[in-house]
């Protein structure tokens, strides 16, 4: 009877989703949020894997950022500071009416995350989401607009209106952030973000944001990738969708970082012909064509689709000698390393990524302290090591 009893008693703490907003039982009551947020504290997902076999958490990358200049506005767009507020975007902001915690567990909440759009990275990065809200039975639902901001901003309303007990948000625009958090904010929903940096006046109004640090680690691979090209050339950039903080990053951090680590290398041109491997080899060929010799360079937002056709116009054209650097690392991404056809990517779990940010909720609803920026690590795979994240995530 007393074993029944005790199995009885567990189950009870599980079947406690209904505890949060718009549930299907009773609110919860002191005992219950107790017992709820024993059980979740008694989880452990430490051994969770991704697909590629490295460990689903991450340790997160410790960074300490500067001080912010008076203006950075006012600087060029090749100083570093210029971008402070988008690359430390929320480490120093007042927070504004941020719920407290209920500190009733994470078991059974419910929780509606609003991805960017449809893409192989963001299918990996739902599945690292679903690991851990499986882990903590939590309620989960994913919606994705296709790189549409007003679907975007259609789907936030919907939220609101569910009243989940958390909204987690892959911003699609930097700027438009700002307005889909605060209304979050102000329906009195706690929210976290992911994934793409929003302006950094959205973080006032979020618990925090998880993610990639692309500034850090396109600083990281500016620099290997100057190495390799003798600090000198020309060079181009395949860009990320306009209007996300990919954009801006995976363009400026390198174009900053070279021009005091390697100011020789010059900026021929800069496209964003979205995530087609066609038409990214239509402007590869044209700038083959148009710089010759010059193009001694590519830096890609992407390693998948943008990568193939990179690579597809090197080799039509013959050209052998052009160092190639990319986000990273899908299969695609992988191979051509492998091959030699890509010098470097960067290392960006896109499993971890997803479970970084609802770890975060889950820490939240345990009443666990929550940073105000939670980084993944950063590395940048070259063939010397591109086995070790093998198999891909994506």
């Amino acid at each position: 009877m007393k074993k029944m009893h005790v199995i009885s008693l567990m189950l009870a703490m599980i079947c406690l989703a209904g505890c949060g907003r718009n549930g299907d039982t009773a609110p919860d009551t002191e005992a219950n949020a107790g017992a709820n947020l024993e059980a979740s504290l008694a989880i452990d997902i430490a051994g969770l894997k991704s697909e590629d076999g490295q460990p689903l958490l991450l340790d997160l990358e410790k960074k300490t950022p500067p001080p912010r200049p008076n203006d950075p506005a006012s600087l060029p767009d090749t100083d570093p500071m210029h971008w402070y507020d988008m690359e430390y975007a929320g480490w120093s902001v007042d927070k504004v009416n941020i719920p407290p915690s209920p500190k009733s567990g994470a078991i059974g909440k419910r929780v509606i995350a609003i991805i960017n759009g449809d893409h192989p990275y963001l299918t990996a990065y739902s599945t690292g989401i679903k690991k851990v809200a499986d882990a903590y039975k939590m309620n989960l639902k994913i919606l994705s607009p296709n790189w549409k901001v007003d679907v975007q901003n259609q789907m936030l309303a919907e939220a609101v209106n569910d009243q989940p007990d958390m909204i987690i948000l892959v911003a699609l625009d930097a700027k438009v952030g700002v307005q889909q958090v605060r209304k979050v904010n102000r329906a009195g929903i706690p929210i976290i973000l992911s994934n793409m940096l929003p302006d950094s006046e959205a973080m006032r109004y979020a618990i925090c944001w998880t993610g990639p640090d692309d500034w850090g680690q396109f600083r990281m691979l500016a620099r290997e990738w100057a190495d390799k090209l003798g600090k000198k050339g020309g060079v181009a950039y395949i860009r990320h969708a306009p209007g996300g903080s990919p954009f801006f990053a995976r363009t400026y951090a390198p174009i900053s970082e070279l021009s005091g680590y390697a100011p020789d290398i010059k900026v021929l041109d800069m496209q964003a012909p979205g995530f087609e491997a066609a038409k990214t080899q239509q402007v590869v060929a044209d700038w083959i064509m148009r710089f010759g010799k010059d193009l001694t360079g590519i830096c890609a937002a992407d390693d998948s689709a943008q990568a193939i056709g990179i690579i597809e116009a090197c080799k039509k054209a013959g050209r052998t000698d052009i160092v190639v650097v990319a986000a990273g690392n899908s299969k695609v991404g992988m191979d051509a390393v492998k091959a030699g056809d890509i010098f470097a990517i960067t290392y960006q779990s896109a499993e971890a990524d997803g479970a970084v940010a609802i770890k975060a909720s889950v820490d939240w609803f345990n009443g666990v302290d929550v940073e105000p920026v939670r980084y993944l690590p950063k590395h940048i795979i070259s063939v010397t090591d591109v086995d070790e994240f093998m198999p891909a995530q994506w």
